[in-house]
């Protein structure tokens, strides 16, 4: 984002207006004023139109949040284009010119239209350059009469496991990225025979010993921690950086870390009209001055794999590559992995073993990077950070043994991917579209009134993962783990009823 000017998008729309009505008119005004998406820093309208859907969603997609007005703060606005149907509908001369005034700043795009095919207009906007001291996210919270009130952004916070923690008790899972039916017996015995040694303080050597010899690498590249989120929290606040960068959607948890260690954090949100895809145009938009960038392979929740090469493209002299690699061990072959690379600058490569054996309650992962940057983190580590049985699962779980059924893991989960987006296809007709090609063990779906769809899955026995949380996403997406074939055959019949008429 410019260090001096940002955009402020003043937006109106009507009742029930499309999430890609708003969204397409937004995107069009700032490309025809030759303008750059990335510098919008919030979606501003009057309050009785800031929980509407189709604005809710735009600004989610964009990773921005929505301000809202009291209509009579608009009314004193002195506007260009006034409205006696906007004065009428909701008390103010206008909504979306006044709304991006309302905080000063130059109107650089006067109101514009939405231009649906066969019906009138449903949304409108308008864009206002302001300086970046006045952008949203540094003005103190509303306190007083006619101060901006904040509908609140994606829920950095929320992850799969609060779909089924909550009441969740007899939900069939489909919210967690975890395999089902593990960890398996082999490994379950290791751990608990491992008990025995508690009373000794944990000596991660052997178990990095074992991880840097699965990668061909050095222990000094190697990091053990209490899973992939120790490693972001570490990355935020071990590593000097002033302008970390994080594409989304991805996992959020980089960009909550970072936030948490005090970090003003850019996002780059790939495109839904491009398959979010990781691709030439979308590492363009990265600004040079980026010095960490997060990006996910395959990435949670959409499921696409980035090429390689297209990944390393992110990567400069001074700057510092985040490659989130937790869901890599499920794709057959690791194709397009990084793990082990060493000719890449600043490449750092995240793997979590909780995912393809289920140790999610048992945290542990481990970071891949030269050996300054694993000193640096290690300094920031507490003593012992990896207890006694999860050094002995992840030296467990990279032997030839582990690898090789992991392998079989990964096919079987492409072979029952298979299988649930084939019945997911059957239902293309009511709405149902499905990002792809998945790679992972999960798929990413829209679908007409998702958020409804939720609750009724929930009723009828099934837990699925909301997407509004993800920055980039919106209401309008879920997240389904892959399951076995008996599993989807019984859920996609519950889709389609979730559906409605």
């Amino acid at each position: 984002m410019d260090d001096a000017q940002v955009l402020v998008v003043g937006v109106g729309a009507c009742e029930a207006a499309p999430e890609e009505e708003v969204l397409g008119l937004i995107r069009d005004a700032v490309r025809a004023a030759g303008l750059a998406e990335r510098s919008i820093a919030e979606l501003a309208t009057v309050d009785v139109k800031a929980a509407e859907p189709g604005i809710v969603g735009a600004a989610a997609q964009l990773g921005v949040p929505v301000v809202a007005y009291a209509a009579r703060d608009l009314a004193e606005v002195s506007v260009p284009n006034p409205s006696p149907a906007s004065s009428a509908a909701v008390g103010t001369p206008s909504v979306a010119e006044a709304a991006a005034l309302r905080g000063g700043g130059e109107l650089i795009v006067p109101k514009r239209k939405s231009a649906p095919a066969g019906r009138p207009p449903m949304a409108t906007c308008a864009i206002v350059r302001r300086p970046a001291r006045l952008a949203y996210e540094e003005r103190p919270a509303a306190v007083a009469h006619g101060d901006p009130e904040p509908v609140p952004g994606p829920d950095l916070r929320h992850h799969g496991d609060a779909e089924v923690r909550d009441g969740g008790a007899g939900l069939t899972d489909l919210a967690v990225n975890v395999r089902s039916d593990t960890p398996p017996a082999w490994l379950k015995e290791k751990i608990a025979a491992s008990l025995d040694g508690l009373a000794a303080y944990p000596d991660g050597r052997a178990a990095r010993e074992a991880v840097a010899a699965r990668h061909g690498l050095s222990p000094d590249r190697v990091l053990l921690t209490a899973g992939a989120a120790e490693a972001f929290v570490l990355l935020a606040r071990a590593l000097k950086v002033r302008h970390p960068v994080v594409v989304h959607p991805q996992f959020t948890e980089p960009e909550a870390a970072l936030r948490d260690a005090g970090h003003e954090v850019e996002r780059v949100l790939l495109r839904e009209e491009d398959g979010f895809r990781l691709d030439a145009a979308a590492v363009e938009r990265v600004p040079e001055a980026a010095d960490l960038v997060v990006v996910g392979n395959p990435t949670n929740p959409t499921s696409v794999l980035h090429p390689a090469a297209t990944v390393t493209a992110l990567a400069r002299p001074g700057r510092v590559l985040v490659v989130d690699e937790a869901f890599m061990d499920a794709v057959p072959g690791e194709r397009e992995a990084l793990a082990g690379r060493t000719d890449v600058p600043g490449l750092v490569v995240l793997r979590s073993l909780t995912k393809t054996w289920g140790l999610a309650g048992l945290r542990i992962g481990y970071v891949l990077a030269s050996p300054d940057v694993i000193a640096t983190l290690e300094q920031a580590q507490p003593l012992w950070p990896v207890s006694t049985p999860a050094l002995v699962a992840a030296e467990a779980c990279v032997t030839p043994r582990a690898l090789a059924e992991a392998g079989h893991a990964a096919h079987r989960v492409a072979a029952d991917r298979a299988h649930l987006l084939a019945g997911l296809a059957s239902l293309a007709p009511r709405g149902v579209r499905v990002v792809g090609p998945a790679e992972g063990p999960f798929v990413l779906v829209r679908a007409p009134g998702a958020e409804a769809v939720r609750e009724r899955l929930r009723g009828a026995g099934f837990a699925v993962r909301r997407g509004d949380t993800f920055p980039g996403l919106g209401p309008g997406w879920i997240r389904l783990a892959v399951r076995d074939r008996a599993t989807t055959s019984r859920f996609v019949p519950a889709l389609a009823a979730a559906l409605g008429p």
